[in-house]
């Protein structure tokens, strides 16, 4: 079993930045690409980024796209999500994931392993 911890969560203001970051315990696969998902109270788990092995391909939620950036360190099995110009309606709990391979996807399904969150709220 992989464990995954997710950090950098807060209390921001809208406008604000935050960085937040996403460790396995191990390297959970040869090759793995990771994503983030989000979920806010009472609402759907939402697709946020994936990132490639590589770190050459990534893809974006239509909510996110410019304003999140997602990277990985692959010598120390983390993934990161920066995250500009935050809105209110960004406040939500943010999970990490990893699956195995080369692709990238936006599907809960294509993940094999998940973080316990880490809670994002940004005020008006």
């Amino acid at each position: 079993q992989v464990q995954l911890v997710e950090s950098g969560g807060g209390l921001v203001q809208a406008g604000d930045s935050l960085r937040l970051s996403c460790a396995a315990s191990r390297r959970p696969f040869s090759s793995y690409f990771m994503g983030w998902f989000r979920q806010a109270p009472g609402k759907e788990r939402e697709f946020v980024a994936t990132i490639s092995w590589s770190g050459g391909s990534t893809y974006y939620g239509d909510s996110v796209k410019g304003r999140f950036t997602i990277s990985r360190d692959n010598a120390k099995n983390t993934v990161y999500l920066q995250m500009n110009s935050l809105k209110p309606e960004d406040t939500a709990v943010y999970y990490c994931a990893v699956g195995a391979g080369y692709s990238v996807s936006a599907a809960p399904a294509s993940y094999n392993y998940w973080g316990q969150g880490t809670q994002v709220t940004v005020s008006s």
